[in-house]
């Protein structure tokens, strides 16, 4: 696989000179359109041997480059914050917004090829961090990034001849450590973990380039030409596509306009009429609370997060719920956020990005009012979102609670539902109640003519996201105080299932549930 990139590829200085200006030109130039255009987010990811030229190739494009525009990110060990989150999170959290461009280096990639070069994982391991890059990178073109990833090369000899050079030199000496020269020292393990992962992370939407990095000229416009060229292909593709009238109306959408027949939806099977009296409800609450706040204390001495997935119909009890949950937690270590639209700042992301950058640090809790699938839900039935872009949302959103749950995190989702009937009775109670009025808007009204298609929108969601290590748990929500007691009783559950078995602990949770 190599080989092309251990060909001694020079350019002389006159030769560098001579295309140097007109390269730069093109760059600042593509630069400036793509932030205009303001619709692709460019990730370029540098990766390859030591010395090869990485951070070199990077410095070099922030001088060409307007550097103001540029986010440039490289990583280390994990911090402490950051181990307390799943791996991926601190990705997420640097990604560029759509119009700029991110410089990635010692990436999503570092930590596979070394730690299959030092045999500290098998090639199956390796594979399956692999197939979780291709995903992450899938998500964001489907999405509309463009991703470049360059592999800065060099043969074992002229790594050597590289790292002697550098040592040699009394002001860049500091760059070469021990740590290079065991890497060197590894030279066949290391290139053998890189000709897998390469091999498997090639694909069409985000390829890799082999760059030969000997010689500086060289390296520098083979990374520039394939940039420049790329950026080109990218904002004509983007300019035509704006010109271009939609393909299809928003009421030709599967899902969007009439159901002339309605199916039935998993929520035909709730049995709706569970009820429970106001002072059975006073003391059973008062239990789950005391049991909960226990529960959680725990978690948190044992560094155990928990996140808390709130969905379902407008006027369904969500707020309620969670203020009856969240009674019984410490507030130094819960955050409840609330979604609605997304911001400009959110929408020049990936629809992801705005929930990623808000996980809590280890033993919090985290408490979702509407989460990651309104984009299956109200992106779905209003038009926000394309047919393609809402149907494969679904394997992106089972990829990132997969992430959250191989990290530990206690993810526990709850969709509330209530009947039609019920809604209009709730929507009326608060239209003649002053103190309730400011909960009543137009939009509800307008959501509620679009009842069915919310149905079948939610029925998609829990068949398609309700896994094994992520299931939904749907609570009959006619009755509220039922309705509530349910998800405190669910929420006890996980943690009794989260935490170390004591006598009771697993068993009794299994059967609480089996019972509820």
């Amino acid at each position: 696989m190599f080989r092309t990139a251990e060909l001694g590829q020079k350019l002389s200085k006159q030769e560098f000179k001579e295309i140097e200006p007109t390269l730069r030109q093109e760059l600042l130039l593509l630069q400036r359109q793509l932030r205009v255009l303001g619709k692709t987010p460019v990730i370029v990811v540098f990766a390859g041997v030591d010395g090869g030229g990485k951070s070199a190739t990077v410095a070099l494009l922030n001088a060409w480059m307007d550097a103001r525009w540029l986010i440039n990110r490289a990583y280390r060990e994990p911090s402490d914050e950051e181990n307390e989150r799943p791996e991926f999170w601190r990705y997420w959290r640097d990604l560029p917004p759509r119009g700029r461009i991110g410089l990635f280096l010692s990436s999503w990639y570092s930590r596979p090829v070394l730690d299959r070069a030092y045999n500290t994982i098998s090639v199956e391991q390796l594979d399956k961090r692999l197939d979780r890059i291709v995903a992450f990178e899938n998500a964001l073109v489907d999405d509309g990034a463009l991703i470049l990833k360059f592999w800065m090369h060099l043969s074992r000899p002229a790594q050597k001849t590289r790292l002697k050079s550098l040592q040699k030199d009394p002001l860049l000496s500091w760059q070469v450590t021990d740590k290079d020269w065991d890497h060197w020292r590894m030279y066949d393990s290391f290139i053998e973990a890189a000709e897998r992962t390469i091999m498997r992370t090639h694909t069409g939407k985000s390829p890799w380039s082999i760059v030969e990095g000997v010689e500086h000229g060289f390296r520098s416009v083979a990374v520039c030409t394939q940039l420049r060229d790329t950026l080109q292909k990218q904002i004509v593709m983007v300019q035509q596509e704006h010109k271009q009238p939609a393909a299809y109306s928003q009421d030709d959408e599967p899902g969007v306009g009439a159901v002339p027949v309605q199916p039935k939806t998993v929520f035909y099977t709730l049995p709706m009429d569970q009820a429970l009296e106001k002072k059975a409800y006073r003391e059973k609450l008062k239990a789950a609370q005391a049991q909960l706040n226990l529960l959680h204390r725990q978690a948190l001495a044992k560094n155990i997060s928990s996140i808390m997935v709130f969905e379902g119909p407008d006027a369904a009890g969500k707020g309620g719920a969670i203020r009856r949950l969240i009674a019984a937690l410490d507030p130094h270590i819960y955050q409840v956020l609330p979604f609605a639209a997304p911001s400009d700042e959110e929408r020049a992301r990936h629809y992801l990005w705005r929930f990623w950058r808000h996980l809590s640090r280890a033993g919090h809790c985290t408490l979702f009012d509407r989460s990651w699938y309104g984009r299956v839900l109200v992106e779905r039935v209003e038009g926000f979102a394309g047919e393609s872009e809402w149907r494969r949302a679904y394997a992106e959103i089972n990829d990132f609670e997969d992430q959250l749950t191989e990290h530990g995190i206690v993810l526990i989702k709850f969709w509330i539902h209530i009947t039609e009937q019920e809604q209009l009775a709730r929507f009326q109670h608060r239209s003649e109640t002053p103190h309730k009025r400011w909960k009543l808007t137009d939009e509800d009204w307008r959501n509620r003519e679009k009842w069915h298609e919310y149905e079948l929108a939610a029925h998609d969601m829990v068949q398609y996201t309700s896994t094994k290590k992520a299931p939904w748990t749907l609570v009959s929500g006619n009755n509220k105080y039922f309705a509530r007691l349910q998800v405190i009783h669910t929420v006890v559950d996980a943690f009794k299932l989260a935490l170390p078995a004591k006598k009771g602990g697993r068993d009794a949770a299994v059967k609480h549930r089996l019972i509820t």
